[in-house]
């Protein structure tokens, strides 16, 4: 691999497909598309000059159909608002050039330079010249694409991209003059309106479309969607909306902005598109900056040379009084002062959100995108037969394209959930999650390994007189769960329980004596540190890092309001996830994996399962750096127990820089617990596009190999799979004809039974993948997880690694119900997410400083932050869960 690092390719599909689990009838929101392999599609390049926003170039494409006609063959054109056109026919000459005429007002028109010819209101903006060349590129040809979904083509064969992506901006083309498109989704408030979600947000629902390889054939995915944008209102509206501390600006005119305000304000507003409502134009602006002074101490030198006042030009011009004079102005230049006072802007609409939605945000806009299977159903129905969907517009038909309104049937199978490994007062005992949501519960046993916490101690924040009273209870009624459960919790603490107040999360050194005091009160023999806090506070992150990388102790945090309904399920999860903290299992598989695909697994021919996961900081972030996880089983063949290994690497880099370095230690932990080397490593990536399947499997294979070369003359069998959730494929259970019976009816509303696994009709023709819903959706429509092979040295069928990770989804620690996510890559998403709480410090001077930092220097890349290193006493436990 090391002398053709092209010659790589993905694993291909081993079988026709699996057998087991019964047979399921299911509608999937995939459209079949048929083409016409003889259709020819030319490719044009289109340059631009001025270089125009998409909207605008949306425009001009529109006036040079309009105005040209002859010239481009009477064609219908697709574009991509960019440069590239495709056309169903060939236009008169390879290479044209065009004139273009649009009324978009210039930059001239910015204010308070805005007196041009001595007028100061432009009612009509000049009409503006375009330059627009346009040359062929390239006759792209239908036939590939046939053979290679059809199968004929050679076996390497790479999929023909060029006219698959011409395909899909063929079909976006209508539904992108209609709706506002953001990435792959377009927005419409036709489609249900929008909906405030507060913040200065509001809601808006829209559709996702994509062109997909099936083994049907070209397939159009079209999913419902929903996303946030910025509220089309007055910038003063607006900022209270989203600020809490302008709540009240209307009422107090005379408010300026004072310290970290300032910052807040301006981190809301950048590259927000305003427009303004004192005088007729259709002009935007971005928001680059905020000014310095106040809006009352502006001044500005006009064309003549002479310094003028800006509240008084705005007074002499436009005969506006400015009300809020001690507000910064908007600066919408990057280079020249062009100022803005903010009571004239306006938020254009169509924008999406910028910025982290806040929680109860966040939880408007998931309820918005909840709907119920049936509803989704129909919803995405609508779009298909609605007019501004994908097939609204005449280029199907121009291209000789025909889309399905159907829905595509197919088959699925349900796979029977595993039996499971339990305690019993010290025995062992079995079960069998029968349940149609395949929860089972610890009523009647234990959980497979309880752990013995003899020393620990409580430290609470803040909370009412009454609250911090109800902490004996608390802990006694935790010690009966735990109990109930087989894990035992000394009724005492080895130390009286701490009270401190929430301020003390507002300073780091403050947060860590007070840490620090209670491992020397334990003798520094503290198991269990448990952290009830009377809100969320940012300071979280900061307690996890100083307990995890400097003291040395695991942690469990709860807050006030849930100690006040202490119910038994509340108490089960706690004492589940502390019990799997602390080192024991809530689980394990009755019948190991050697007895269940003996083929592959042997009793003393061990196996590791690895997780591995990048989460990339906040879009609006664009300096700090991604962290890489990974994670891998240390038993076997109970293979429940996963250690971490994290690092921070450059700023939104998805490849795992030290991914070897990382494979080798796990392997090394693992060769200590289990005395031997892996014979086989079962690989789980998340969080991978599929543009990026085989960079990914290239660069990573290699370094999991260069790791496994630092032992001597080792060699496992690598399988290396990714997991996706974030796709667009739902399945929905088929209404057969006695759904009309209130039975069917009932089900149909349902979602689809845990266990239900699809390879074929809709997933990758040649390649080995499939979708496998392993949970019961509760709420909404159940995502199912996609499962890519990349690489298989193990030679899975299809039946053996869906089962293994079917089953493995049944031992995740934290619950007593199978997950939708395969648990390494569940662990390595969580320990991700742990190694990003470590750089969020709550004294924010450091992180400001390195932004100011970054947006005036954007040529070098900051430097990277490492990571604390994990104290020893945490490295082999569980922390992250």
């Amino acid at each position: 691999m090391a002398s053709k690092p092209q010659a790589i390719m993905a694993a291909r599909r081993p079988d026709p497909g699996g057998v087991d689990g019964a047979v399921i009838p299911l509608l999937a929101n995939h459209f079949l598309v048929q083409f016409d392999s003889s259709q020819r599609i030319f490719h044009y390049d289109v340059d631009i000059s001025p270089h125009p926003s998409k909207e605008v170039a949306r425009m001009i494409k529109k006036k040079l159909v309009q105005d040209y006609s002859a010239m481009l063959s009477d064609a219908h054109p697709a574009f991509d608002g960019r440069r590239n056109l495709y056309s169903p026919i060939e236009f008169q000459y390879d290479k044209l050039e065009f004139f273009i005429r649009l009324p978009i007002p210039t930059a001239k028109s910015l204010l308070p330079m805005g007196e041009i010819n001595g007028t100061t209101t432009e009612k009509h903006e000049e009409p503006r010249l375009f330059r627009v060349n346009i040359k062929l590129v390239s006759k792209l040809d239908g036939q590939e694409l046939s053979n290679y979904l059809s199968k004929e083509g050679e076996d390497w064969t790479p999929l023909p991209q060029d006219y698959l992506h011409a395909l899909d901006i063929v079909l976006r083309e209508s539904p992108t003059e209609k709706c506002i498109p953001v990435g792959r989704s377009l927005y419409s408030s036709t489609i249900g309106g929008d909906k405030d979600i507060g913040g200065g947000a509001v809601g808006l629902r829209g559709f996702f479309q994509s062109l997909r390889p099936t083994q049907q054939g070209l397939s159009l995915n079209v999913d419902f969607s929903v996303t946030a944008f910025h509220e089309s209102i007055g910038i003063i509206p607006y900022l209270q909306k989203r600020l809490e501390f302008l709540r009240d600006l209307s009422y107090r005119k005379t408010r300026g902005l004072v310290g970290e305000e300032r910052k807040e304000v301006e981190k809301a507003l950048k590259n927000i598109r305003i427009f303004v409502c004192h005088r007729e134009t259709n002009q935007r602006y971005r928001v680059f900056s905020l000014t310095e002074e106040a809006t009352e101490n502006l001044w500005f030198r006009n064309r003549d040379g002479k310094d003028l006042r800006l509240v008084d030009y705005f007074k002499d011009h436009y005969n506006h009084d400015i009300q809020f004079r001690n507000l910064p102005c908007l600066q919408i230049s990057r280079s020249k002062p062009c100022y803005l006072p903010m009571e004239l802007c306006v938020v254009c609409e169509g924008q999406k959100f910028l910025g982290k939605l806040s929680d109860d945000q966040t939880a408007r806009i998931l309820k918005m995108g909840c709907q119920r299977p049936r509803e989704r159903k129909a919803i995405i129905n609508g779009v298909m037969a609605g007019s501004f969907g994908p097939t609204s517009g005449d280029h199907e038909s121009e291209f000789k394209l025909h889309v399905s309104r159907e829905m595509t049937q197919l088959m699925g199978r349900v796979l029977q959930p595993p039996k499971l490994k339990l305690g019993d007062r010290g025995h062992l005992t079995n079960l069998i999650p029968s349940r149609h949501d395949r929860q089972w519960n610890l009523l009647e046993s234990h959980v497979f390994e309880g752990t013995r916490i003899e020393r620990w101690a409580l430290i609470s924040f803040g909370g009412t007189p009454e609250q911090r009273a109800s902490i004996p209870r608390f802990i006694n009624q935790l010690s009966q769960r735990c109990e109930q459960l087989g894990i035992f919790l000394n009724k005492n603490a080895i130390v009286k329980p701490q009270f401190e107040s929430m301020q003390v999360f507002n300073s780091v050194s403050a947060l860590e004596s007070k840490l620090q005091k209670i491992q020397r009160a334990s003798s520094n023999s503290l198991q269990l540190l448990i952290c009830v806090m009377e809100r969320k506070h940012k300071g979280y992150a900061d307690l996890k890092r100083i307990a995890e990388t400097g003291i040395g102790v695991v942690t469990q945090c709860c807050l006030y309001p849930n100690l006040g309904k202490l119910n038994s399920q509340f108490l089960a999860n706690l004492a589940l996830k502390i019990n799997a903290k602390v080192g024991g299992c809530t689980v394990a598989l009755y019948n190991s994996l050697p007895s269940q695909i003996p083929r592959l697994f042997g009793p003393d021919d061990p196996a590791i399962f690895m997780g591995a996961d990048v989460t990339h900081p906040h879009p609006l972030d664009d300096f700090s750096p991604s962290i890489a996880a990974v994670v891998g089983s240390m038993n076997w063949p109970a293979a429940n127990k996963y250690i971490s290994r994290m690092r921070s690497q450059t700023h939104r880099q998805e490849i795992i820089q030290d991914l070897g370095e990382m494979v080798w230690e796990l392997l090394e932990d693992f060769c200590k617990e289990v005395n031997k080397l892996p014979k086989r490593i079962i690989f789980f990536r998340d969080g991978v596009s599929e543009t990026q399947f085989y960079r990914v499997l290239k660069e990573e294979l290699q370094a999991i190999r260069a790791a496994c070369s630092r032992f001597p003359g080792y060699k496992p069998a690598i399988t290396f799979t990714v997991v996706q959730k974030r796709h667009h494929t739902r399945l929905f259970p088929k209404e057969t004809d006695d759904s009309s019976s209130s039975a069917g009816a009932n089900f149909i509303n349902e979602n689809i039974p845990p266990g239900t696994v699809v390879d074929s009709i809709i997933t990758h023709p040649r390649e080995f993948d499939f979708y496998l819903c392993s949970h019961w959706g509760m709420k909404g429509t159940s995502r199912p997880t996609h499962y890519h092979v990349l690489w298989d040295e193990n030679r899975f069928s299809s039946d053996e690694l869906q089962k293994l990770v079917h089953n493995l989804c049944y031992t995740f620690v934290r619950c007593t119900k199978p997950v939708s996510l395969v648990p390494p890559a569940y662990y390595a998403h969580l320990a991700a997410y742990r190694g990003r709480l470590y750089l969020e410090r709550s004294d924010s001077t450091e992180f400001t400083r390195s932004s100011t930092a970054a947006s005036l220097s954007r040529a070098a890349p900051p430097k990277i932050t490492p990571l604390p290193r994990l104290n020893e006493n945490v490295k082999k436990l569980m922390f992250y869960c």
